[in-house]
């Protein structure tokens, strides 16, 4: 299966910090980052993963399972506390999430996930929950869409584009990412196609599979389970999901949250993480050049306190 995973050494470095250590992948796709971490743990140590979508949770299921250290559930990671429990886990010693699509999803047509190819017009990771990008065109109102694309691709033109996608779908269903990539490139000079196109379909993924919100829960959920001096790992690839992480990271190092001038605290704020990496942790122009699709990656770590 071809994937790259980004910042791996780093991110390996900065997570493990007990080689018979309990540890957590929310994002195992094919397995990188997962291997990785089997590799540096000794007999003692353990791996609980997670992954929404299917091929990725069968092709791991498979990869690892001669590896008694290893367990994965098909689901997200917002579950990692009903799956500690499962598992009888009360905390974890490094917990890791790589937020980026795979090079497999992207390259496979079938996945739908990029706009490169033709393919049915879906972007969910597990297609089997919420609605699809197509059922969202086709019913959400102009308004709706114009905000989503605004909101979650930062896109300028939404308000044009969700004009011309109501336009679309009077006369037919938009259920093929060729139909959405014909419907931008009308109201899009071609210099800047590229970037729009991945704009539109950033949106529009983040928001059917609920990206954002999940990534809140996810950090929120993980800083409770982590043990004292455990450390949290998030490679990001958008500035949408790094000012998530860097905000949350920054909420929970604070001792105090009490407004400025206040003779004495009365917030009851608890620190819980500390800063590891103060600055994003970015791949080298090595990597880049070895994986383009690693160029936008900024990893954050913090430690438990």
């Amino acid at each position: 299966m071809s994937h790259q995973p980004v910042l791996l050494k780093e991110s390996i470095d900065f997570l493990v910090t007990e080689k018979n250590g309990i540890y957590f992948d929310g994002t195992a796709g094919f397995g990188g980052h997962s291997e990785a971490i089997l590799n540096t743990l000794n007999e003692k140590g353990k791996l609980i993963a997670t992954d929404k979508d299917q091929s990725a949770f069968e092709y791991c299921k498979e990869k690892f399972s001669g590896d008694n250290r290893f367990s994965i559930f098909h689901t997200g990671f917002t579950n990692i506390d009903s799956i500690s429990k499962f598992e009888f886990i009360e905390q974890f010693d490094g917990i890791l999430a790589d937020l980026g699509v795979s090079s497999f999803q992207l390259d496979t047509i079938e996945a739908g996930f990029t706009f490169r190819e033709d393919a049915a017009l879906d972007l969910r990771m597990n297609k089997a929950e919420g609605i699809s990008a197509s059922d969202l065109l086709n019913k959400f109102s102009q308004e709706e869409i114009a905000k989503i694309l605004f909101e979650y691709g930062e896109e300028k033109n939404s308000r044009l584009i969700a004009k011309k996608i109501i336009e679309f779908r009077l006369t037919e269903k938009i259920s093929r990412t060729s139909q959405l990539k014909k419907i931008i490139e009308l109201v899009t000079p071609q210099r800047f196609l590229n970037k729009t196109l991945s704009r539109v379909f950033q949106a529009l993924r983040i928001y059917v599979n609920n990206e954002l919100e999940e990534l809140k829960v996810f950090i929120d959920k993980s800083v409770s389970l982590l043990k004292p001096g455990g450390r949290i790992v998030i490679l990001s690839y958008h500035s949408l999901e790094d000012r998530i992480v860097k905000e949350k990271i920054k909420y929970e190092s604070l001792s105090c949250i009490c407004p400025p001038g206040t003779p004495i605290c009365i917030c009851g704020k608890i620190k819980r993480l500390k800063l590891v990496t103060h600055k994003p942790v970015v791949p080298s122009d090595l990597e880049i050049g070895k994986n383009r699709r690693a160029r936008s990656a900024k990893m954050r770590v913090a430690e438990r306190v």
